[in-house]
């Protein structure tokens, strides 16, 4: 599974982004997916953790579920070993306006730059094939989780930040940024049982 073909760092993430046609009113997940490929488990899971973090964008109700079952339909297709990812129609024509998008994107510019400065190849047998199907199970649990974190305050940008990291982690083959995506999920779910119980 090709984890980097549309780049190594989130500055270029967002600038495959940002080349989106320009003059459409709105921004698709069909959209999203073509700009960033749909080998890329990585990239996919990145950019569905930048959505739900975006503000404006992961503020619109029902963004994180519907990031959750992106993820959740990649995550259980790599794990049945797809070369290349299916999702349904219905998901690739939601779109929100390009206004929104393009406020959203750039929020993150000036945090990626800096994120993108403390990358380096760490630990890489965690971004290997056993590492990425041990991701790919971790993400699925979190999509799972996902839809009635909304219902519970910071809980769904928690998530958002884990799978941040975690696809951040795959496309940069830096296992410590994994390892982070790991504790912060588990740091989510321990808010979640404390606001729970």
């Amino acid at each position: 599974m090709d984890d980097s073909n549309k780049g190594s760092t989130l500055m270029d993430l967002i600038a495959s982004l940002e080349r989106m046609e320009q003059e459409a009113q709105r921004v698709s997940v069909d959209d999203v997916v073509h700009a960033i490929g749909r080998r890329s488990f990585g990239p996919l899971l990145l950019v569905a953790g930048l959505i739900t973090l975006a503000p404006i964008i992961g503020d619109i109700p029902g963004m994180p579920t519907l990031m959750a079952a992106l993820v959740l339909l990649v995550s259980v297709q790599l794990l049945a070993g797809r070369e290349t990812f299916w999702l349904p129609g219905w998901m690739l024509k939601r779109s929100i306006s390009r206004n929104k998008f393009d406020k959203g994107i750039y929020y993150l510019k000036k945090p990626a730059r800096w994120v993108d400065g403390l990358l380096r190849v760490r630990l890489p047998w965690l971004t290997g094939y056993i590492g990425i199907r041990v991701t790919a199970v971790v993400c699925l649990l979190i999509a799972l989780a996902m839809p009635p974190m909304e219902f519970i305050p910071f809980s769904a940008n928690g998530a958002g930040l884990a799978l941040a990291l975690l696809g951040l982690g795959l496309v940069a083959r830096d296992g410590l940024v994994l390892l982070l995506g790991f504790a912060l999920l588990g740091a989510t779910c321990a808010l979640i049982l404390v606001n729970v119980l």
